[in-house]
């Protein structure tokens, strides 16, 4: 056994345990809407990744142990390079940003030198440097709304939430080849199957699903925008196509109502479950807290270049950010 798992706490010692060295490192806990419930219930702040890095940068705290993935702990640090940003597990990562390597972003761009870079937030801090403006889900409509018809845009590293938006505005975008590993799980013949089973209920999905999906959706909107969807709509029953950990906040927030997890290719397969979220457990935070590490380390250069694209953003939509304005309500019935 590692060494430092040796004698862990357990249970109720292990929540003391936490709560005790967040205090003593004075330390804010983040945990994205993707985390396991028990890491949800301990955090200070849950939400979406930028909502959690400004909330962080906010406070006093010298530590910010970011439940998340890499890219997501990066951004705290980037807005936080005075405190210390801790991951349980470095390994945490994600399919979006493994799709764009520095590298070859940088060389496309190169080749398109005609086009801005409008990246999408789950990068690398190295492919933010390389980009123009970063955009959330919550915030990409706003922020596309504001640019020149004729400027030409290159949008990575998701080449699905790039195809909604280039369909919902009718502009022509290069898109980077990646996909988010969860939201390609889902299934559309298994959608609809769901769907027939449950024909009184809406369904809210994200904007990294494929096209096919999302064409079943009466909402397309970030996690904080399906979040919001989900309580504030007069359905008792709510399908919900995201990554299926965030049904425990609406469940928390409205007990009286069902939601559903949309099933993956086989109907009942945990697919849709992030596999990198899930590296990230309480004891991992636990030890995380008591050696400060694994810490994010960060290149000055590449920390300041990556932060003028995160401020243009801010500037063009900062109401938008963590509020879901990318979602578009289909009406039906009515």
């Amino acid at each position: 056994m590692d060494a430092r798992r040796a004698n862990l706490p357990k249970g109720k010692d292990l929540l003391s345990e936490i709560d005790r060295l967040k205090r003593e490192r004075n330390a804010v806990i983040l945990a994205h809407y993707y985390q396991e419930a028990a890491i949800q219930d301990i955090a200070d702040f849950v939400g979406d990744s930028l909502d959690l890095s400004r909330k962080a940068a906010d406070t006093d705290a010298d530590v910010i142990a970011f439940c998340g993935v890499r890219f997501m702990a990066e951004t705290a640090k980037i807005l936080s390079p005075q405190k210390t940003v801790i991951l349980p597990d470095m390994d945490a990562g994600c399919s979006l940003e493994d799709s764009c390597p520095p590298e070859q972003f940088k060389r496309f761009r190169e080749a398109n030198p005609d086009h801005i870079a409008l990246t999408y937030i789950n990068c690398s801090a190295a492919v933010k440097a390389l980009s123009d403006i970063i955009v959330t889900s919550s915030s990409a409509e706003k922020i596309i709304s504001q640019l020149p018809k004729d400027q030409k845009i290159i949008f990575g590293p998701d080449r699905h939430l790039g195809g909604y938006l280039s369909r919902k505005f009718g502009r022509e975008m290069l898109l980077w080849p990646g996909a988010c590993i969860v939201h390609e799980a889902f299934s559309e013949k298994e959608l609809l199957k769901l769907k027939a089973q449950h024909p009184d209920a809406p369904v809210a999905a994200h904007p990294e699903c494929p096209g096919n999906i999302l064409d079943h959706a009466d909402l397309v909107g970030s996690t904080s925008a399906i979040l919001k969807f989900a309580l504030e709509s007069p359905a008792e029953t709510i399908i919900v196509v995201t990554e299926p950990h965030i049904i425990h906040q609406m469940e928390k927030a409205a007990p009286h109502k069902t939601f559903i997890g949309a099933p993956g290719a086989d109907g009942n397969c945990s697919c849709n479950n992030c596999p990198f979220m899930a590296l990230n457990t309480m004891e991992k935070l636990y030890l995380a807290l008591r050696d400060l590490k694994p810490v994010i380390e960060m290149d000055e250069d590449i920390r300041t270049k990556a932060l003028k694209p995160l401020e243009r953003m801010l500037a063009m939509a900062s109401s938008t950010v963590g509020q879901g304005d990318i979602s578009s309500v289909r009406v039906t019935g009515d």
